[in-house]
């Protein structure tokens, strides 16, 4: 494994890095308290090719490969979570279904405009009584002649008002069974889809999230992605690309509070010295630091057998669960050496302490990882 960072990732970073500093940076802190979601802002990543990472450029994409896009994640959270939480759930969810399991007309309508960032992409799985038990959802699709008819309610759905395009998982058959649910393409333009309640929330406050309602939404028989009843499988491979996503923006939440307090330790003087000068300071950045180098041998190498084709469940697992935990404790970490600043909206670790916990319950809980993890191995 070659962890150097090729001509083209080096690019791209410091372009995400350019883009973050003009366009994000100034405005975050803004977004987030009024928990305003920038779509201005996803339509200019649209335009930079950052909403189509994977996808080949037939379909409108970049044609980039995952190393790459941890590189693009990760260098947007370093500056805001909320941003690259969008951006990670637009491609490695929506976007990322459509491209594994989609037609090759689904692809070629949709993709190119959620590519370009016309279209903005949301993912319905998750319902109020079953986020990890997805298996006992409610949400129900009903075959009427040549159409479907989808009713229930999605909450926890990242762009639920604002997307264009929504996958739905919906249940085809029995509950519990793992061939009883199927996935949907639903255009926002659908009478039967939509918009409920806005979630208020810790952290990620500029990344939208909501219910997404189903009443009588009547889609074709050209909207099923693949098979029917294939929708809980697809999932389980989706969310895999998906684990990875919430990986790198753990990492790039980690290695931006390491960065502040690696800063601010060199510049806050106590008792005539740098605070970086004392151990008990020293001895918490030097566990950041390695935290996030093991971080990131982990997501590279889930990477690695991914673009290989490779079965990468226990890896991105692996990777998800022990980046979100570590970016908990970094980030706690950070606000504890900044000390009363930390706890504060004057300084920036305030935000990647609030932004931190969404990775440990986002696209699987730690507790869920686990469970992958030991299944795999036994």
């Amino acid at each position: 494994m070659n962890f150097n960072f090729s001509e083209n990732q080096t690019l791209i970073a410091e372009t995400i890095s350019d883009f973050s500093k003009r366009e994000i940076r100034p405005y975050f802190m803004e977004w987030d308290e009024s928990q305003l979601f920038p779509i201005d802002i996803m339509k200019k990543l649209g335009e930079l090719g950052m909403l189509g990472v994977l996808v080949p450029t037939k379909y409108g994409g970049s044609n980039l490969n995952y190393n790459d896009y941890v590189v693009i994640i990760s260098e947007l959270a370093k500056v805001c979570g909320s941003i690259a939480l969008s951006v990670a759930a637009h491609n490695s969810l929506c976007v990322g279904h459509i491209l594994k399991c989609g037609s090759e007309d689904q692809k070629n309508k949709w993709l190119p405009k959620l590519c370009s960032g016309e279209h903005l992409g949301a993912w319905a799985l998750t319902e109020t009584g079953t986020g990890s038990d997805a298996l006992n959802m409610s949400t129900v699709a009903v075959k009427n002649g040549d159409k479907w008819i989808l009713n229930g309610t999605k909450n926890w759905i990242t762009h639920g008002i604002s997307s264009d395009v929504v996958v739905v998982l919906a249940r085809t058959g029995d509950l519990g069974d793992s061939h009883g649910i199927s996935a949907f393409i639903v255009d926002r333009n659908n009478p039967g889809l939509k918009a409920g309640k806005k979630e208020n929330k810790l952290g990620m406050r500029a990344s939208e999230t909501a219910e997404v309602i189903l009443e009588n939404c009547e889609v074709s028989e050209s909207d099923i992605i693949g098979l029917q009843g294939d929708g809980f499988i697809q999932a389980m491979k989706v969310l895999d690309g998906g684990r990875i996503s919430i990986a790198a923006l753990a990492l790039g939440i980690s290695k931006g509070a390491y960065a502040a307090s690696l800063k601010y330790s060199k510049e806050r003087k106590q008792f005539g010295k740098n605070i970086s000068s004392f151990q008990a300071i020293s001895f918490k950045l030097a566990d950041m630091f390695s935290e996030i180098e093991a971080s990131e041998l982990l997501i590279y190498r889930a990477c690695e057998l991914i673009m290989k084709n490779n079965s990468v469940t226990k890896e991105s697992a692996m990777a998800k669960y022990y980046s979100s935990e570590a970016c908990v404790q970094i980030a706690t970490e950070a606000v504890q050496i900044f000390g009363g600043y930390g706890y504060t909206k004057d300084f920036p670790v305030e935000k990647f302490y609030r932004d931190s916990k969404l990775c440990t319950i986002g696209e699987g809980t730690s507790e869920i990882q686990k469970i992958v993890i030991s299944k795999n191995l036994i």
